[in-house]
Order: C-alpha cells, then sequence, then structure tokens
C-alpha cells in the first residue's frame, strides 16, 4: 500500500503489520478524529476479488459492530479501500486490545492452571452467550481468537467474520474451511450441516480441554483425519492427561463435546453457570463421568466360564438362527439404504425462497412481509444516523435464497443515542474535548478573554452541563486566553452599551447593581 494511501476513510492511519493470518492483516491504527490508538483489520486482496464474500464481510462486520460487551473486542467502524486493480478492500477498525492470545500463551506456559481456565473461559461464554442473544454465531472459537489483557480481562475476537467465510463454503472439502480450525470444529461443521449456537458451545469444549491439558483432544495428521474425530470418535476425559481436573470439570467438558448438540449445553450461558459452580467447588449440573475404577466395578471382573456345560445345539436349530439373522440383516441394510437415499435427498434440496428487500419498511410490515414468505424475523437496535423506527439493516440479503423458516434479523434503527452533556467548566480544553469525544459528541473550541481563570480553561459550555444531546451533536466550548487581558474603559456608557463592548472585548459580563450615594 502507498504512502498516499495509508489514510483510510479520511480518518483512520494506517500503521505497523501487528499480525496476519489466513483472510486478513492486522494493523496498528489511530484514529486521527478522536485521537485514540485503533486495530485496522483489512481482507486479504484474493478474498478481497470475491464480490458474495465482500458483501457478506461487509454485513457480518455490521452485525459485529452491533455488539458492545466487555468481553468482547468492539468494533468502531468498517469500510472499503480501492486497491490495485481498483479492487475495493474491506476493512474493519477495530478495539486495540494489549495483550496476548490464549495460543500465545499456551505456546509460552503449556497449559493453564484448571482454576483460572475455567475463569477465562466462563468469560468467553459471557460475550458468546450475549452475541447469541443477539443472533450471531461466531463460528471459529479458538485459542487465537482469545485474548488476555495486560489486567487479565478476556477478550473475544472476530465476531461475524468467521461466518463471512463459513457462507462462500458450503461444505468441508473446501480446504480453507477445514485449516488453522479442524481442532476446534464441531461434529456438525465437520459434516457440513448447519450450525447454532451449540457448535460454539462445543469450539468451547475444545478451548477448555486445551487450556487444560496443552493439547486438544482430537490431534490428528491432517485437518480430514481430526475432523474425522470430531464426528466419530469420543475424547478421553480430560483428567486422563492431566490428574488434578476434578471429576466435575471432567463433566463439564465431556457434556461440551457432545456428539449431538441436543446433549451439549444448549446455551453458553448454560456452560458458564456450570463452569462457576466448578471453579467454585459446588456440584455442577452436568453427569459425573465415571473413573475406570467405577466402571470396572459396574461390569465385574473376567471370570471362569470355559468348565461350564454347554447346551448342544442342533443343527435345525443353527439353520433357524442363520436364516433369521440374514433376515434382520437385510432389513436392516434396506432401512439403512433408505435413510441414505433420504438423508442425500435432504442435503441437496435446494432453497427455494427468495429474501425480499425490507429496508426502509417499519417493523411491522418487515415482519408481516418476511412471515408471508414463510420466513422468521429477527430484530435488533441499530443506533445512528437512520431513519427512526425503519428497518435500516437485514441478514440475510435482498435476494439471497434460502430455505422456509429462516431466520432474517432486522436491524431496526433508533436513532442517535443520547447522553447528559458533563460538566467540563473548569476542565482543560483537552481534557475536556476527550471527554465529549468519548461520548462521540463533537467539539467546537473558542478562545475568550477571561479576568479569572487559567490559560486554556473551560469557561462556558453551549449548551450548558447537563442537558441531554444526542451524539454526533456539537458541543461548543469557551475557554479562557488567561487572565492577561486589558480590560476596555466603560465608564459613562449606558449598562446596554457597556455590555456590549465588554462581550465583544471576549469577557463573560456579569451586572452588580448598586444604589448612588
Amino acid at each position: 500500500m502507498t504512502q498516499q494511501a495509508r489514510l483510510l476513510g479520511g480518518r483512520y492511519q494506517l500503521g505497523e503489520l501487528l499480525g496476519y493470518g489466513g483472510m486478513a492483516e492486522v494493523h496498528l491504527g489511530r484514529d486521527l478524529r478522536l485521537g485514540r490508538d485503533v486495530a485496522i483489520k483489512m481482507l486479504r486482496v484474493d478474498l478481497a476479488r470475491d464480490a458474495t464474500f465482500q458483501a457478506r464481510f461487509r454485513r457480518e462486520a455490521q452485525n459485529a459492530a452491533s455488539l458492545n460487551h466487555p468481553a468482547i473486542v468492539a468494533v468502531y467502524d468498517t469500510g472499503e479501500e480501492r486497491g490495485e486493480e481498483g479492487v475495493a478492500l474491506p476493512y474493519i477498525v477495530m478495539e486495540y486490545v494489549n495483550g496476548r492470545t490464549l495460543k500465545e500463551v499456551l505456546a509460552a506456559e503449556g497449559r493453564i492452571m484448571p482454576r483460572r481456565a475455567l475463569e477465562i473461559v466462563a468469560d468467553t461464554c459471557a460475550a458468546l452467550n450475549f452475541s447469541h442473544r443477539h443472533g450471531i454465531i461466531h463460528r471459529d472459537i479458538k485459542p487465537g481468537n482469545v485474548m488476555l489483557t495486560r489486567s487479565g480481562q478476556v477478550k473475544v475476537m472476530d465476531f461475524g467474520i468467521a461466518r463471512a467465510l463459513a457462507s462462500g463454503t458450503s461444505t468441508m472439502t473446501a480446504t480453507s474451511a477445514v485449516i488453522g480450525t479442524a481442532q476446534y470444529l464441531s461434529p456438525e461443521q465437520a459434516r457440513g450441516e448447519t450450525v447454532d449456537a451449540r457448535s460454539d458451545v462445543y469450539a468451547t469444549g475444545c478451548v477448555l480441554y486445551e487450556l487444560m491439558c496443552g493439547q486438544p483432544p482430537f490431534i490428528g495428521d491432517n485437518p480430514v483425519s481430526v475432523a474425522y474425530q470430531h464426528v466419530r470418535e469420543d475424547p478421553n476425559p480430560p483428567s486422563e492427561l492431566s490428574p488434578e481436573i476434578s471429576p466435575d470439570v471432567d463433566a463439564v467438558v465431556l457434556k461440551a463435546l457432545a456428539k449431538n448438540p441436543a446433549n451439549r449445553y444448549q446455551n453458553a450461558g448454560e456452560m458458564r453457570a456450570d463452569l462457576l459452580r466448578a471453579a467454585a467447588g459446588r456440584p455442577v449440573e452436568a453427569t459425573p463421568v465415571l473413573s475406570l475404577e467405577e466402571r470396572t466395578q459396574l461390569i465385574g471382573p473376567p471370570g471362569r466360564h470355559a468348565d461350564r456345560p454347554v447346551a448342544r445345539v442342533s443343527d435345525e436349530g443353527r439353520r433357524r438362527a442363520t436364516n433369521w439373522a440374514l433376515i434382520a440383516v437385510a432389513m436392516l441394510a434396506v432401512f439403512a439404504l433408505v435413510a441414505l437415499v433420504t438423508g442425500l435427498w435432504l442435503a441437496n434440496a435446494q432453497p427455494d425462497i427468495v429474501v425480499p428487500d425490507v429496508r426502509g419498511m417499519t417493523v411491522e410490515k418487515a415482519v408481516k412481509t418476511l412471515e408471508d414468505k414463510g420466513l422468521s424475523p429477527k430484530d435488533y437496535n441499530v443506533w445512528g444516523g437512520c431513519d427512526k423506527g425503519k428497518i435500516t439493516k437485514q441478514d440475510p440479503g435482498y435476494g439471497e435464497k434460502v430455505n422456509e423458516g429462516t431466520p432474517v434479523r432486522i436491524g431496526v434503527c433508533q436513532g442517535y443515542k443520547t447522553h447528559k452533556l458533563p460538566d467540563v467548566i473548569g476542565d482543560d480544553v483537552a481534557d475536556a474535548k476527550k471527554a465529549l469525544e468519548k461520548l462521540n459528541f463533537n467539539t467546537q473550541v473558542e478562545y475568550v478573554n477571561a479576568p479569572v481563570g487559567t490559560k486554556d480553561e473551560v469557561r462556558r459550555t453551549d449548551p450548558e452541563a447537563g442537558v441531554k444531546l444526542a451524539e454526533e451533536k456539537t458541543v461548543k466550548l469557551f475557554v479562557s486566553l488567561g487572565n492577561t487581558v486589558k480590560v476596555p474603559s466603560v465608564v459613562g456608557y449606558n449598562q446596554d452599551a457597556a455590555e456590549d463592548a465588554l462581550t465583544d472585548a471576549g469577557f463573560e459580563v456579569s451586572v452588580v447593581t448598586r444604589e448612588a450615594e
């Protein structure tokens, strides 16, 4: 990127490269308007050439921007920059987090003590539960997408971005959908089936397993072999690798890693509750796992049976048993064939409902329009400069083909957020601007002469402190030039003329009336 193109959107200064992954580069950036450091993620050029992927990337980034949670890396803004050959390069402006990813922590420390791992994953679940309630599935939870700040706070990254990538590849046969995430894929993801919040629960269970044991639940020579294990094989209890792990923690992990989504925690909130119970040493809701010794006691030790008399079976009995066995096998084969054909037919069924355009409609009209099409509308709030009460976003977008009953997320404009104007009188102008811009107010500074107060001190604001004001509105700051200014003489003026003369000179005027002696 050339030096001339290093300012994005006329606001964000692109800085040093912080890291890169399979689909994007992340740079340190500077928001020149608000004077803060940010992280800027830019889509790779080769992926940006795919118009469908671009559209999904932008839409998902906008959805992620609606998530405001202390354990989620905040998305401040989105946009696009023209790259070489005129290709549009979408970018996302995010909160800059000074810390390490769990992947980096594991590389340095090998594993994390169980209690601390439970706390980290409980905070991760809090972020996921919040995003799920807002209709956003992460789809790519892994140690590389969870950060710890210098103070130990959890920050989950890349909400919605993995969903954009998954939408561009329908099955696991696409290499880009496997490499880098296979160790944390849910069985339904590995089979190319529809995912929901329980898929994130499964991936979170994989992360917890790796934090405590130093390795994920399944390891293989290649991504496909790992994906196969997710679908077909049961994980060993974590305590078999780390004996200090309690049976209750085993139970939590193995419930999260259940093959059937119906047997997992049904949402991240349920998993978080059990994690907190386990961390506090209280009994968990998940069914405890039997130890090897307990399983052996239930089955019983192997005994001597060879010297017991065995009844002789006639040839006729053998033939009958063989015939019945063949019939049973044939029936099972028929059922299996029917199930296979039905499954293939369902898998290949093509979506036939075209999503209508509901942008600009009222909520009531949009809901009716979508329901009439057999779709399931889910609304959420959008803040900013838009037509209040109208639909401003939708996902899936207009013209996409979906199946009956597909959820359609519709963003309802709430207008600008309002804040009570803080009292900054007496503050230094730089501190006052920072406090106001933190609330997304614009500021305008006017320097005035003042007989009292130090230089650069705020003497007055317009509007006054305490007034409720919408974001993006301008607050005028009247700032002192210092008290070294000559006061003009108004002796002999009437009151109105005196006030005008002093005001024109930049002074704030107050009138004191005295009776003539």
